[in-house]
């Protein structure tokens, strides 16, 4: 715990929050810049390293045809839903805010613009 470790609640039994990138990005709109200003709109870029559920060499895709290529010879994009779930969280930012995401053929990296 971080952020809120002095305000934190710690009597619920069952905590649950969004992945690391909608949780930086709440974080971020929220206090820094919601707070203080007016957003009109936000484009949110997240790379993240390989996962365990990508093909490690090219080969026949899935639903989708970048669900081919290598996880260790190419920069693939992925879903990420933080944009819109910011919105939910934030309703005056509803609709304000796009997302992407790029698994890169990296072992250890996160870099969140």
């Amino acid at each position: 715990m971080t952020m809120n470790r002095e305000m934190y609640d710690y009597s619920p039994k069952i905590i649950s929050h969004a992945s690391c990138s909608t949780h930086q990005l709440l974080n971020l709109l929220a206090k820094a810049i919601h707070d203080n200003s007016s957003i009109v709109e936000g484009l949110k870029t997240t790379v993240l390293v390989i996962t365990t559920n990508q093909k490690t060499v090219d080969g026949p895709s899935g639903k989708l045809w970048h669900d081919g290529g290598g996880a260790a010879q190419n920069i693939l994009s992925a879903s990420t839903g933080a944009a819109k779930a910011v919105g939910k969280v934030i309703p005056e930012l509803n609709g304000k805010l796009t997302g992407m995401a790029f698994r890169v053929p990296t072992p250890v990296c996160q870099l969140w613009i």
